[in-house]
């Protein structure tokens, strides 16, 4: 049985080498059972396509590399709008208030305050130079997960001279928050 398989199989081989046989007219090889696959043809597809101009859609990046625009407003307003992000600082008699605002809306961006219950309940008063720190430290701990590292503060300087300010300021630092922006580089268009 095994013999007649091996007959059979023998045959159909020798069947098809004389179907491959060069014929004189065409010049093909002895080789016609085993022929190399054909390589498709590379498709470009449209989501590959690399283009020649490129369209920044995040402004944070224009504003990290200090290229974004910054609005200037009137010279005679206060604050004045020439920022990213402006910081601001306010303390009541019960409670201290810190906002982070960008340029483009009057809305805060960022806000911590000891209004709060995770805040308030941390601390023994609302109002002190200790609220003023942790108030810092909550707002510089928010600023790094917004991705906002660097931002503008201007205060009065009669206020600014104040324990509880400073207290704020140094829990900004500390956090990682650097209080000035960089002046805006102006490149040829």
């Amino acid at each position: 049985m095994a013999l007649s398989e091996i007959t059979r199989s023998v045959r159909l081989l020798i069947g098809q080498i004389q179907r491959c046989r060069p014929i004189a007219a065409t010049h093909q090889t002895s080789r016609c059972l085993s022929q190399a696959a054909t390589q498709p043809e590379p498709v470009a597809d449209e989501n590959e396509a690399v283009s020649t101009t490129f369209v920044n859609r995040n402004p944070r990046n224009l504003e990290q590399m200090a290229l974004a625009v910054k609005d200037r407003g009137w010279k005679t307003t206060w604050p004045r709008r020439q920022f990213y992000h402006r910081l601001e600082f306010s303390r009541s008699q019960h409670h201290v208030t810190a906002q982070v605002f960008s340029c483009t809306s009057p809305v805060p961006v960022l806000s911590c305050s000891t209004k709060e219950w995770a805040v308030k309940k941390e601390l023994a008063s609302t109002n002190c130079v200790a609220a003023c720190q942790a108030v810092g430290e909550v707002l510089a701990h928010r600023c790094h997960q917004a991705g906002i590292t660097r931002m503008v503060y201007w205060e009065i300087p009669w206020i600014y001279r104040s324990d509880a300010i400073q207290s704020f300021r140094t829990a900004m630092k500390q956090g990682g928050i650097i209080l000035s922006e960089p002046r805006r580089k102006y490149t040829r268009t």
